[in-house]
């Protein structure tokens, strides 16, 4: 062939549309160039979220064809250690983990909001350093609707095995976690990541089965219009978020948005700026969400984007748990946004010591 006719047959392909818009830059090539280093750890790094994005790969077929797919949809009839009712697709996520990561030579344990103990590798354990945290589907209620789901996950160094298997070790703050991020299913399947140097977005390519680079060094505005809650549960909560709730209700320039799904609603916040809130109740004060992998991974991720995260009254990341499956409030995104919640709540503190 000549090259006149090679240029040719290329020149009707990119007319036909078959390129890519931007640098194709991989998950695996970006992990080495934010570490700058092909050291051992840089490696095992590359090769973790190269795991991470695998899951999500998976996971992401599996939804796209869940309404042709015997048994995945649905309920199984058991719930969890949560309390929670289990999905069919839950199960088939926390599966997808584990046989992703059993095979991975560097993942000792895992640990996640479907076991109720980490589960070990004991063939990965002699070398395997690390420990992944993760919800495999967070927002699964959204499945039967066809609408955003997504999945949660943090690294952490393995720092010793207990011989009964409680890893006391990962009772520890948020500072601990070595890389924090999130698999997002919609329109398209979207990881979003960070090592401590940034936040980085990737969009999934099916046609070559590759997560490319789509925003790098994302940064979340300092203020946005978005409040992200569960009003249905307005009154049970403290009468300090029914303040702030009332204020935002009374202000111009707000506009609520709540998907039922921690991701999609925080990768919204991420990108437009604003505050997503899941408070503790009268009944129960330590509210839903689970410290080590949902709210400690998404806070380490937006304090990398210039956001913050608290609990109300103390930072996300200076938390200590106390168990695996420890609750905490949550309140997270743009710094102002997440300042003016905590002032309702401090007013609301002098006021009842008056």
């Amino acid at each position: 062939m000549t090259q006149t006719s090679v240029e040719q047959i290329s020149a009707d392909l990119l007319d036909q549309g078959y390129y890519l818009d931007r640098d194709c830059t991989t998950l695996s090539r970006h992990v080495f160039q934010q570490l700058e280093s092909f050291s051992p750890e840089a490696q095992d790094i590359s090769a973790l979220m190269n795991r991470i994005g695998l899951a999500g790969k998976l996971i992401a077929r599996r939804l796209s064809r869940s309404g042709l797919v015997d048994d995945a949809l649905g309920f199984t009839g058991t719930v969890n250690v949560q309390g929670e009712a289990v999905k069919k697709m839950d199960l088939y996520s926390n599966a997808v983990f584990i046989s992703v990561f059993k095979q991975s030579g560097l993942v000792c344990r895992l640990a996640s909001e479907e076991m109720e103990k980490p589960y070990y590798i004991p063939e990965n354990c002699p070398i395997g350093r690390y420990t992944l945290l993760y919800d495999p589907l967070d927002g699964s209620s959204n499945l039967d609707i066809n609408s955003n789901v997504g999945s949660i996950f943090a690294i952490r160094q393995q720092e010793g095995i207990d011989e009964d298997g409680a890893a006391l070790d990962l009772l520890q703050d948020g500072h601990k976690q070595l890389a924090a991020g999130y698999i997002l299913y919609g329109p398209s399947t979207m990881l979003v990541y960070s090592i401590g140097k940034g936040v980085h977005s990737f969009t999934l390519d099916p046609t070559i089965g590759e997560f490319i680079l789509a925003d790098e060094h994302i940064k979340t505005p300092v203020h946005g219009p978005v409040y992200s809650v569960n009003e249905g549960n307005f009154w049970q909560w403290e009468e300090s978020i029914r303040d702030y709730t009332r204020y935002v209700h009374r202000h111009e320039g707000y506009t609520a948005r709540y998907s039922g799904a921690l991701v999609g609603d925080i990768h919204r916040i991420l990108y437009q700026g604003g505050v997503f809130l899941y408070p503790g109740t009268v009944k129960n004060p330590e509210g839903k969400l689970r410290l080590l992998y949902e709210s400690a991974p998404m806070a380490f991720l937006i304090e990398q984007a210039g956001g913050r995260a608290t609990t109300g009254i103390q930072e996300i990341m200076d938390v200590i748990p106390e168990k695996i499956h420890q609750r905490t409030p949550l309140v997270i995104g743009s710094k102002e946004d997440v300042a003016l919640v905590e002032s309702f709540i401090r007013d609301r503190e002098r006021r009842e010591q008056d």
